[in-house]
């Protein structure tokens, strides 16, 4: 049964932080700790999740802001999962960044953990939702709203990431699939194959592998093993045809073998394609190459704010799909969603973010798209091309006005066929001194040079434009966001996350994106507490009589259980707490009540 957990927001009595002194408290609360109890923990809403749970009566759940928190943590610090049960446990910091102030409460098992992970899972299989993502992008606008960032101006950059698999050769992957087949074959159907099954049967993948030498060789033992692992997928069509190591097995015998009417045929490399499978315990990873290095795995697109008035930047968004999708394809995915949660009009990328697809996406939005670098071959720089004229264009992206080079505008028309084209004055462009550059030819019936273009040239042709002068700018807005990125690999070692599967690497680096933000907002914080944050002092010295109280009442009466916890009482009221400050006349009053109270208490029990 699902339960909120409300419980943090008022703090206990008797607790390990309360029994600090006021500059330890005060300490802990500025620190990356009380950050994020503020800017993300008390921001998780455990409503979006309660579908995990059942509805009818039994017995509460574990807290779900808890267990996010400790994901988020795990991400941002990347622990193991036994090292952030130890710190859930012991360390005072990361308790207290979950709304605990003592060590003695919210405990549960680790396994509770894993049994989370999983419901998230399967929830995110059958609906095509991951609760993880949509509960962090509602915490992230909360603080866009919170901390005044501008959303108008955005950058966007794709990395690396590998999951946690084995860099495995081909034939080691075969051999890894006959050995997950032979796992389900009962006693008998071993019986039927033979010698065939002993030599993967009795060794690992890696020794069959290492005594195979020479690509001839490789090539035989490749045939070889198709023809055995044709024949156990037959075998084990009717009774196994459902289970995961089948289904993967089956996808590796697609991808690298073909069947002929001689037999099992062994593909050639350049017949397999980028989005084969790498490894039979993530399936979604793919391969690919870029410049000399090739990557198994995935790819992260990360989105960030970029407005240089912006007192800090956020991480907006983080995608992950397999590294053989185009960086271009994953603009065209997010862009609705960005559009939607943020004010995006103008959006710095890379050269690889463009695309016939991504043009069309981008001005349905009304998005801007500034790129550094610009993909494919650089146009003749002793010809005129399309970028050297002043394109004039409706909100739809169609050309309304041309003006070249030398000044002279036309209107746009429409093409006889396809596309547009331009009238100029041939008179004019007689007398033009750039006439034997220009792409502009004389038409045959009339005295008009007519320029002929399509919708498509005229979006490459305003990116072009747009390269042109954001080189000429005196800064890249883009740059920064490489530190945003190897911030968010730093806790992960040569940038391999110790997960698998595209749903893990996805709630891991939005995750760790979120300690970014949290991390961004403590160095804002403390950067501003000194000058920014002035601090009018009240008429009445609140702490100071509270202290002295708090030590006069401890030393007379401590003995007394009643005077005992009203000593506790005045730290909660101090300023800088998680509670209200009491004005003067209330802390007056409320003393007042005390005293009167003590006062009859201690003629009552000691006359």
């Amino acid at each position: 049964m699902f339960s909120e957990n409300k419980q943090h927001l008022q703090a206990g009595l008797y607790s390990q932080v309360n029994q600090l002194p006021e500059k330890y408290r005060q300490r802990l609360e500025e620190s990356w700790a009380g950050v994020f109890y503020r800017e993300f923990f008390c921001r998780i809403d455990e409503k979006r999740l309660a579908v995990l749970y059942a509805e009818v009566p039994s017995r509460p759940n574990v807290a779900v802001n808890v267990l996010l928190g400790l994901e988020a943590l795990k991400a941002g610090f990347g622990w193991s999962d036994a090292e952030l049960y130890e710190h859930f446990l012991f360390d005072l910091q990361v308790r207290y960044a979950l709304g605990l102030h003592d060590l003695a409460s919210g405990d549960f098992e680790l396994r509770t953990l894993y049994n989370f992970r999983q419901r998230l899972r399967r929830y995110t299989a059958e609906h095509g939702v991951n609760l993880v993502q949509e509960a962090l992008a509602c915490i992230t606008d909360q603080q866009l709203v919170v901390f005044q960032v501008r959303t108008q101006m955005q950058r966007m950059d794709s990395t690396q990431i590998a999951s946690n698999i084995a860099d495995a050769s081909r034939l080691q992957l075969v051999v890894e699939g006959v050995q997950r087949l032979v796992g389900l074959l009962t006693v008998q159907e071993q019986a039927r194959y033979g010698d065939a099954l002993t030599p993967y049967a009795t060794t690992t993948a890696e020794q069959v592998v290492y005594r195979v030498k020479g690509r001839e060789a490789t090539q035989t033992h490749l045939a070889t093993l198709g023809g055995l692992l044709h024949r156990l997928l037959c075998d084990l069509a009717l009774s196994q045809a459902t289970a995961p190591a089948y289904q993967a097995v089956q996808q590796l015998f697609a991808d690298n073998f073909r069947l002929e009417a001689a037999g099992v045929e062994v593909k050639a490399h350049a017949e397999i394609g980028a989005a084969s499978l790498q490894s039979l315990d993530d399936l979604e990873a793919s391969f690919r190459r870029k410049g000399d290095h090739s990557y198994k795995g995935y790819v992260a697109n990360v989105t960030e704010t970029c407005d240089p008035a912006n007192p800090l930047q956020l991480i907006t968004q983080i995608q992950v799909a397999p590294n053989c999708v185009d960086d271009a394809a994953l603009l065209v995915e997010v862009l609705p969603e960005l559009c939607r949660r943020t004010q995006l009009a103008t959006l710095y990328t890379d050269g690889g973010y463009g695309s016939p697809q991504a043009d069309v996406q981008l001005c349905q939005a009304q998005v801007t798209q500034i790129q550094t670098g610009l993909r494919g071959k650089a146009p003749d720089p002793d010809k005129l091309n399309l970028a050297d004229f002043v394109i004039t264009q409706a909100t739809d992206g169609k050309p309304l006005s041309l003006t070249c080079p030398a000044g002279q505008c036309v209107p746009a028309q429409a093409g006889a066929s396809t596309g547009f084209v331009a009238r100029f004055a041939a008179q004019t462009c007689q007398q033009c001194a750039l006439a034997s550059r220009c792409r502009a030819v004389p038409a045959k019936r009339q005295a008009v040079h007519v320029l002929s273009f399509t919708q498509q040239e005229i979006f490459w042709a305003q990116r072009r434009r747009r390269y042109r002068a954001q080189q000429q700018a005196p800064h890249n807005p883009r740059s920064a966001i490489e530190a945003t990125i190897r911030s968010l690999k730093h806790a992960f070692p040569s940038g391999k996350l110790p997960v698998r599967g595209r749903f893990r690497m996805t709630c891991m680096l939005v995750l760790a994106a979120a300690m970014n933000n949290i991390r961004a907002i403590h160095r804002y914080l403390t950067t501003r507490r000194p000058s920014n944050h002035p601090t009018t002092p009240d008429p009445f010295p609140l702490q100071t009589l509270a202290a002295a109280l708090r030590s006069l009442f401890t030393a007379l009466f401590w003995p007394v259980q009643p005077f005992h916890l009203f000593t506790h009482i005045f730290p909660l009221c101090l300023p800088g707490r998680l509670f209200p400050v009491p004005s003067s006349a209330q802390f007056l009053t409320s003393l007042s009540g005390v005293i009167c109270g003590s006062h009859c208490f201690y003629q009552r029990q000691f006359g």
